[in-house]
């Protein structure tokens, strides 16, 4: 029994990402629009300039500067001191929250795989910048915290305790928002990859976050029977969260009027991104993962 889930478990860790794609991964870093002070350096470059050891500038010397950084090839040669200066190290703290509601167990590619996927990606990039780097699975409340770790050296442990996800639980992003700040108070960057289906009006949703001092990533995740569904006559549909079920008729009205509300969400989801200097992303699962990543999250401005 157990050599077999330990072995369904290595694969579905496998499955996340292949080796030649984490190459491709290396050479990406995440894009903060602030740069965030940390307890640690890092190695992502600031415009401050510190004491390094990637030289960036001269400056004059004044009373009370350590003279070990005083340039005595340019004294002898000037007869004036100079201090030399360089570019200082940044630690950019970075939050991940995947949701794993059942609603995202759905869709032909699967939502909660695709999703997963995304979230080893980024996930992966991140430590191999040595982003001070958090990840949480969210459904109703935050839950299962992975982190905070540091390195590519973790990045496996990480895949493993994603693969270990599983799609369950109601929706609550309200709920989940609430515990995030509870337990985070350091300003950072955050990654939201959801669905976004739930119950709660986006704005209200989302306001919790913006108590923080946080760069934030929207990434809404949606398959494509969700998108332009087909469904038509007398069905009886049931939510895969709550159980509840519906006896509708599927008309073309109807049909629009459900087209109409997903374009109202995911203009509500652009709005209240845009307004706060975040960012957005809409995918859907049959998009080819290498291109969203590679090309959509770069031109999206979260990754370059």
């Amino acid at each position: 029994m157990f050599p077999m889930a330990e072995q369904t478990l290595t694969e579905k860790t496998n499955s996340l990402l292949t080796a030649d794609f984490l190459g491709k991964l290396d050479r990406l870093e995440l894009i903060s629009k602030k740069i965030f002070r940390g307890k640690m350096k890092g190695e992502r470059k600031s415009k401050k300039k510190g004491q390094s050891v990637e030289f960036a500038d001269f400056r004059d010397y004044v009373a009370g500067d350590d003279l070990r950084f005083i340039d005595w090839k340019i004294m002898a040669r000037l007869d004036r001191l100079f201090l030399k200066l360089f570019q200082e190290e940044e630690d950019l703290i970075v939050y991940l929250l995947l949701d794993n509601s059942k609603s995202m167990n759905f869709g032909s590619p699967n939502k909660f795989e695709y999703a997963s996927k995304l979230a080893a990606a980024i996930s992966y990039i991140c430590l191999s910048k040595f982003d001070r780097f958090t990840f949480y699975s969210l459904s109703s409340k935050l839950d299962r915290p992975f982190g905070p770790v540091r390195g590519k050296r973790q990045a496996f442990r990480l895949f493993d305790h994603i693969a270990a996800l599983e799609a369950d639980g109601e929706t609550s992003l309200l709920s989940a928002a609430k515990d995030f700040i509870k337990s985070n108070k350091r300003p950072g960057v955050l990654i939201l990859i959801s669905d976004f289906l739930s119950p709660e009006k986006i704005e209200d949703s989302l306001r919790p976050f913006t108590t923080l001092n946080l760069d934030m990533y929207a990434i809404q995740v949606l398959s494509p029977e969700e998108l332009n569904p087909e469904y038509a006559g007398d069905l009886k549909l049931v939510d895969v969260e709550t159980g509840v079920y519906t006896e509708v008729s599927i008309t073309k009205p109807l049909l629009d009027l459900y087209k109409k509300n997903l374009e109202d969400l995911q203009n509500d989801i652009r709005t209240f991104c845009a307004k706060r200097g975040y960012g957005s992303l809409f995918v859907s699962t049959d998009s080819p993962f290498e291109e969203v990543i590679l090309q959509s999250l770069r031109s999206g401005r979260l990754l370059k």
